[in-house]
């Protein structure tokens, strides 16, 4: 709202445009063009400036960072709040659920389809993120529980999870198509989000669930480092700090994280293959499940990711 006020003032006035506003012109419009690219764009090459950092989900690469195609409003601040710019309509709207353990890269993988395909990615994690800044009078019923069970360190409960997402359901009607990260969690939560999806007479395209061998997600998870001032990551083999020890961004002290420590990233990895394992058999025995190896780089995966997916569209 603040950029259009800008330019209707300038408009008004009859002056030229100053060159800072020029520039986020400029830049929404090439935004516009790269979001209108058909599948092959990939196969031309776009993609090859991609970062080759094949580490975890905190580490935007330097191509994707703060590219945005979709408008978010209604899926982060909840149904008073519509979207403004809704995504352009699809002759095939993809909706996606995008499974994968910590240290896979699942939410970089979420941005290149999502800049790919034109598909809103809806990340529980983002709601959650969200919801902490808002005041009371902002806050559904729904928002509140699940602030009072994360103010206690406790799990959100499936019930009220579900409540989050279904009190932004007209995300998963939208016509882009959607990528849903985060949930479901739970064979609860699969069972419950198949129930609406077929009372709504919505079709799930497919599950994408990324791999990676135990050894391979310790490796890169216990690598991490993280600044203990501003959060920024990095990772001892991929992005080192310029400065051993401090923070490229703040200067804050950069140290290893107790659930980054080998034996506490095993123990996790335990906890998610248990709750995971029914999810999968679940998504499996439906023909919906898409296994993706989340070995090499970042776009080596997004083209075995697309290379499939083209295999079901032409089903």
């Amino acid at each position: 709202m603040v950029f259009l006020t800008h330019v209707r003032n300038y408009l008004q006035r009859g002056t030229e445009f100053a060159p800072s506003l020029v520039i986020q012109i400029t830049c929404s419009s090439a935004r516009q063009r790269y979001a209108s690219h058909e599948w092959d764009s990939l196969a031309r090459g776009e993609a090859r400036a991609l970062s080759t950092n094949p580490a975890g989900d905190d580490m935007d690469s330097p191509s994707t960072k703060g590219r945005t195609t979709d408008d978010r409003t209604n899926w982060l601040q909840g149904p008073q709040t519509p979207c403004i710019k809704l995504p352009r309509a699809q002759a095939r709207s993809w909706r996606l659920i995008l499974l994968g353990p910590p240290g896979v890269g699942k939410g970089t993988q979420a941005q290149l389809l999502r800049e790919q395909l034109g598909a809103c990615h809806l990340s529980t994690g983002d709601v959650f993120r969200a919801v902490s800044g808002f005041s009371a009078y902002e806050q559904s019923p729904a928002m509140r529980e699940a602030l009072a069970f994360m103010s206690e360190g406790k799990l959100v409960p499936d019930a009220t999870v579900w409540d989050m997402v279904r009190e932004r359901s007209a995300c998963l009607h939208c016509g882009g198509g959607f990528l849903l990260d985060g949930f479901p969690r739970t064979l609860a939560q699969a069972e419950v989000l198949q129930e609406f999806l077929r009372n709504e007479r919505i079709s799930l395209t497919a599950v994408i669930n990324y791999e990676l061998p135990l050894e391979e997600i310790v490796a890169r998870l216990s690598g991490r480092r993280t600044c203990q001032r501003c959060k920024a990551v990095f990772h001892i083999s991929h992005k080192p700090p310029r400065t051993h020890g401090m923070c490229d961004q703040c200067g804050g002290p950069v140290s290893q994280r107790d659930d980054d420590r080998p034996e506490s990233v095993t123990v996790r990895m335990a906890a998610y293959q248990d709750s995971t394992e029914p999810l999968i058999k679940f998504y499996a025995a439906r023909n919906l499940l898409v296994r993706i190896p989340a070995t090499g780089t970042p776009v080596q995966i997004l083209e075995r990711s697309l290379s499939l997916l083209k295999n079901l569209a032409a089903r």
